[in-house]
């Protein structure tokens, strides 16, 4: 799948070499930076929607992360604090000084709380979206002894899920998209977007590796928490159906947690792009 595909105008593709790998990065706009990290199964393309109305007052920097959609796949560096140093030197080679704003969806919100937990000094402003965050409650809801979630545990496992989705992949990512949209968020020829940037077993092992990290993401993560709070606001965006439970579960640790609950389901930025700028505007302001 071509980035230029579903470029907004305005936007521009760059590919930097960060951090032992190289990365493609979408860039526009002018203002304070705005970094957009996107979660699994998807790409930079998840922010499509919400992008044009970001750029009018920030510079709007949207990687691939390392292993997804345009960028390369290295066999390791997954773990969520390398993955913020990725995002570090993408802003460096770009000649973007911080603090800087970063929002992330799902497993790029990972990256982003990695960043702030290890960096607060990079980060002025930190949106959450829908994520349960290593170290503060995904281990818990993964459980599936107690009814956790079971595609953590599949996903982590070396090999197999690869195997297995080769060739599915269109029907995995309708059957995922279509479980936690709204109906009609996605189109046909968006779920065969996401479907081609997963096909095949390298590109599959690429998104996995975000997983097989986690529960180590989750031992940094307190180990971090325990050193320090964070101190830079913090919105929580939940969906209908997750709510202010992330919010919740930072409480304790950080300074200033707003929680908010979008009127949608998982794909609060493709599902809501109103609902999602505004409250994001707001926050930033």
């Amino acid at each position: 799948m071509s980035t230029a595909d579903w470029l907004p105008d305005g936007f521009s593709v760059q590919r930097i070499d960060t951090n032992n790998t190289r990365l493609s990065v979408v860039v526009g706009g002018s203002g304070p930076v705005l970094v957009l990290l996107h979660g699994w199964p998807q790409t930079s393309r998840a922010w499509a929607r919400v992008m044009p109305d970001l750029a009018r007052n920030h510079t709007v920097v949207v990687p691939d992360l390392r292993g997804t959609g345009d960028s390369d796949r290295p066999e390791g560096g997954y773990a969520k604090a390398n993955q913020a140093d990725d995002i570090r030197g993408i802003l460096t080679a770009l000649n973007l000084t911080g603090p800087v704003a970063v929002a992330g969806h799902d497993i790029g919100s990972m990256v982003a709380f990695a960043w702030a937990a290890a960096r607060p000094e990079d980060v002025s402003r930190l949106i959450l979206v829908d994520s349960l965050l290593p170290g503060l409650g995904l281990e818990e809801a993964m459980n599936v002894a107690e009814g956790g979630m079971w595609h953590f545990g599949f996903f982590m496992t070396p090999h197999v899920p690869e195997m297995l989705f080769d060739g599915h992949e269109l029907e995995f990512i309708t059957a995922t998209f279509t479980a936690m949209a709204n109906p009609g968020t996605f189109s046909d020829h968006d779920l065969a977007a996401y479907a081609r940037a997963y096909t095949g077993r390298e590109r599959l092992r690429g998104g996995f590796e975000h997983y097989r990290t986690l529960l180590a993401d989750g031992r940094d993560n307190r180990a971090l928490l325990a050193e320090r709070r964070l101190s830079m606001p913090v919105l929580a965006v939940g969906s209908a159906q997750s709510g202010t439970a992330t919010a919740q579960a930072l409480a304790p640790h950080a300074d200033n947690v707003q929680g908010a609950a979008a009127p949608t389901g998982h794909f609060v930025a493709e599902e809501d792009p109103d609902w999602f700028t505004k409250t994001v505007t707001a926050f930033l302001a």
